[in-house]
């Protein structure tokens, strides 16, 4: 980049003014360049929706049969044997007064959960799950005989049946066993037929509310500000650092071209807050780019407890009278404790800087965790911690 030839129209300044104007032309020149890397455009769609418009969880019981001798052993669950008896009943077939409740290893009880989704209406079809609820130990090639789901509100929205698909394999003999996956749960694609469906608010009153995915007032702010300048100015106000009211058309059709409009809007994304995910179960730690770390320093070490036990056989004389072998143990401890250097942090302002200076600690990803939080009690981090 040649900031001779960009100052040459200036020949009448001093050499030296004319090298640091030519510097800070370079550097606006860079920043130009990174400009278009650093910014990032999303559509409305993926950061926000319309409120009202959403799935409900609908769940039901029922009966898994044609197990192949998998299925529950219902001395243990008498209410399996009890629910093919009330099935049988309904069917017409009852069993005779005094007789045992049926003991059957084909069949198994179980949860069947869906999501019925919005604007669903009757004789649509939706993927179910299946899931045991017994002993059972494994679906695998069975059948759910027809099974209501019911919503909160205790009305059927749809009926499943069908074969279940089952992403695992297992075998048993002789006391060994192998197992591959899950196997006392599964799925139905297309398992249930929507009988009801569930009224939307969307055609409802002159306008619509729009609900971010993430608490956020500045995204808030350009939502609205990019639908002012996509539909015209006041079509849109923030109402809190979630919603967005919008003034919608009252017909039903134009309603629809106009949302299909607002989410295809793109606008820049904000900077997201600074957030450090921790799964304590796993041991993941997530970062985002808005992290950043004040100076400290760490130390860590770690204190090792060894405890075994060996065993000790003292045996009699050979050809002795009354001797008897004697088992004993010896046990031995061990205290070690590795010695752990005070570490200084550095003061880091990106999250590679962040990922270098956490990954001079040399620490494992289970005592991170614990290294996370001090930092963020002790005031370094400045970042929101989310442990999950």
């Amino acid at each position: 980049m040649n900031t001779t030839a960009t100052l040459s129209f200036l020949p009448w300044l001093p050499r030296s003014t004319r090298q640091v104007l030519g510097a800070v032309v370079t550097l606006a020149q860079c920043a130009a360049l990174l400009l278009p890397i650093l910014s990032h455009a999303v559509r409305i769609k993926e950061i926000a929706s319309v409120q009202g418009v959403r799935s409900n969880a609908l769940t039901g019981y029922g009966l898994v049969v044609g197990l192949d001798g998998t299925g529950d052993q219902t001395t243990q669950m008498p209410y399996t044997s009890q629910s093919l008896s009330n099935y049988l009943a309904q069917m017409g077939i009852t069993l005779p007064p005094g007789t045992t409740a049926p003991q059957l290893k084909n069949v198994a009880a179980v949860l069947v959960t869906a999501q019925l989704p919005a604007f669903a209406q009757p004789g649509q079809f939706v993927d179910v799950n299946v899931s045991s609820i017994g002993n059972s130990k494994s679906l695998k090639g069975g059948m759910l005989i027809s099974t209501p789901l019911k919503g909160v509100d205790g009305q059927i929205y749809a009926l499943a049946q069908g074969n279940l698909v089952i992403a695992g394999a297992g075998a048993a003999a002789g006391g060994s066993k192998v197992q591959v996956n899950h196997l006392s749960a599964g799925r139905i694609p297309d398992g249930a037929q929507v009988e009801r469906s569930v009224p939307s608010p969307m055609q409802e009153g002159t306008s619509i509310s729009l609900g971010l995915n993430a608490n956020d007032f500045q995204t808030a702010k350009r939502v609205a500000a990019a639908v002012n300048l996509k539909m015209g100015e006041g079509k849109a106000r923030a109402l809190d650092g979630r919603t967005v009211q919008v003034q919608a058309p009252t017909d039903a059709d134009e309603r629809v071209s106009f949302l299909a409009e607002i989410e295809d809007i793109s606008m820049e994304a904000s900077i997201p807050s600074a957030k450090v995910v921790i799964n304590a179960r796993t041991g993941s730690i997530v970062l985002n780019q808005a992290v950043t770390l004040n100076p400290c320093a760490i130390a860590h070490g770690n204190l090792t407890i060894s405890i075994s036990s060996t065993p000790v056989i003292s045996q009699p004389n050979a050809f002795s009278t009354g001797g008897q072998t004697v088992v004993a143990e010896k046990t031995n401890i061990q205290i070690r404790q590795e010695p752990g250097g005070l570490i200084q942090l550095p003061a880091s302002t990106q999250l590679a800087d962040v990922v270098r200076a956490l990954n001079a600690l040399g620490a494992t990803p289970q005592d991170m965790l614990a290294i996370l939080q001090a930092i963020k009690a002790a005031g370094a981090l400045n970042a929101e911690l989310e442990v999950i």
